[in-house]
């Protein structure tokens, strides 16, 4: 079972946003294997799941805001029993030109607010990144 992690801020007035590079990442994703979002309060998460070759992956969109992402990371991390090895987050990076992307199998937040919550609600910096380049 793997976790994939979009981070993006909640509501209208963000759609479409630059930072909300991570909710775009996994709604192509979802659109690419046509499962849809579903609100679940309880995981403070949009979260839509699929099978690849027999794995389960579940999409997530934490709905707290990015600043407090770790939240509903944990929620879902609990609830599933993910190890912390299948989890990967993908967002947004204003250090790097558009488009880029950079991959990070672990480290610190970078600045990065929602990382950062991610990164104290899990306890650890060993978790996968994708940073996806929105420049200044």
């Amino acid at each position: 079972m793997k976790l994939v992690v979009g981070l993006g801020n909640p509501g209208r007035r963000y759609n479409n946003t630059r930072h909300n590079t991570g909710f775009m990442f996994v709604d192509k994703v979802s659109d690419a294997f046509k499962v849809k979002f579903k609100l679940d309060k309880a995981k403070r998460s949009k979260i839509c799941e699929f099978n690849i070759d027999g794995e389960k992956i579940i999409l997530i969109k934490p709905q707290t805001y990015m600043n407090n992402s770790g939240e509903a990371v944990l929620a879902c991390r609990n609830f599933y029993k993910i190890p912390i090895e299948n989890i990967l987050v993908i967002y947004d990076d204003l250090d790097l030109d558009v488009a880029q992307m950079k991959i990070k199998p672990a480290g610190s937040s970078g600045g990065h607010k929602g990382m950062q919550s991610i990164i104290d609600y899990l306890k650890t910096t060993d978790i996968k990144r994708v940073r996806i380049g929105i420049s200044k």
